[in-house]
């Protein structure tokens, strides 16, 4: 298990590096500009962290639902909502990402 975490590390890790790759030259006093990078690890840690919500509101439905069927529809329709609120977070983040483009 432990060989496999760190596999999944290195392989995350190589495929993010042509983010660092060098581009134009910079911009004003010579320094880099990090804000599509910042861009990219935000959109990354809000999906994974949609993902995880939504994981977790789509398990306490169906919980909710099993343990009361004739409260079904109101459980369904508080998911859906719910569910659409957290995939909300991913698209202002991926919406973000474009606007940071230099």
């Amino acid at each position: 298990m432990k060989n496999k975490l760190a596999m999944l590390g290195t392989g995350l890790l190589a495929m993010a590096s042509p983010m660092f790759a060098q581009g134009n030259a910079p911009a004003g006093n010579g320094s880099p500009d990090y804000h599509l990078a910042a861009a990219y690890i935000a959109m990354g840690i809000a999906s994974g962290l949609c993902g995880l919500g939504q994981a977790k509101a789509v398990a306490s439905s169906a919980e909710a639902m099993a343990r009361n069927p004739g409260a079904t529809a109101a459980i369904r329709f508080a998911l859906i909502l719910g569910l659409v609120l957290i995939e909300s977070l991913a698209l202002y983040t991926l919406v973000i990402t474009y606007v940071a483009k230099p």
